[in-house]
């Protein structure tokens, strides 16, 4: 509207009259178009090309040869690698420790031995006693069957009373249809190994 506005003063046209329309109508605007002519495409010597694609081809093979070499050595796990500032503190974190003397050492061997008899005395001790009363619940048993076939029976029924256990049904069921599962967020730390 504004270039026709210009036209119309620079001609000496008024607003309105049959010229004024008609020049309206003649005038037409396009929006400008950044646009720039083609790049003519350079022709490259054939052997400069087969040159390029040697490069590109020889460097593959130069990532797939150090790939394979690599192949067998593990990937390095972040956690079990001891970080470099601790290295570089071991001098200062390692204790000076005056070495134990020899009579030390052989009481505390003396000590370990002894802490090894006593546990054992004390396994022996364990058994023997619950040997003890598995025979004594067996003696029991055998004379109140000699007795009675019945208190018997009744004394080695399993009392479902003395331990009250509930077991509900199977624990995997099938899954329910429609269920959006409660997932929490999290980030995702892993680390992408790729080739360079």
């Amino acid at each position: 509207i504004t270039m026709v506005l210009y036209f119309r003063r620079r001609l000496g046209l008024r607003s309105g009259g049959v010229a004024g329309a008609a020049i309206t109508r003649c005038l037409h605007i396009s929006p400008v178009l950044c646009a720039e002519p083609l790049k003519k495409k350079k022709k490259l010597d054939p052997q400069i090309v087969k040159q390029r694609e040697d490069r590109r081809k020889k460097k593959i093979e130069k990532q797939i040869r150090r790939l394979e070499k690599n192949a067998r050595q593990l990937k390095p796990v972040e956690e079990l690698e001891v970080p470099l500032e601790l290295i570089d503190e071991k001098d200062q974190r390692q204790r000076k420790l005056t070495p134990l003397g020899s009579a030390e050492l052989e009481e505390r061997d003396l000590l370990k031995k002894q802490w090894a008899h006593y546990k054992h005395d004390e396994r022996v001790a364990d058994f023997q006693i619950i040997d003890h009363l598995v025979q004594a619940q067996n003696k029991a048993l055998e004379e109140l069957r000699r007795e009675s076939e019945e208190l018997y029976q009744a004394a080695i029924e399993i009392d479902s009373q003395l331990l009250p256990v509930a077991f509900k049904g199977p624990v995997a069921t099938p899954p329910i249809k429609d269920y959006a599962s409660p997932d929490g967020d999290y980030l995702h730390q892993s680390m992408k190994w790729e080739a360079k």
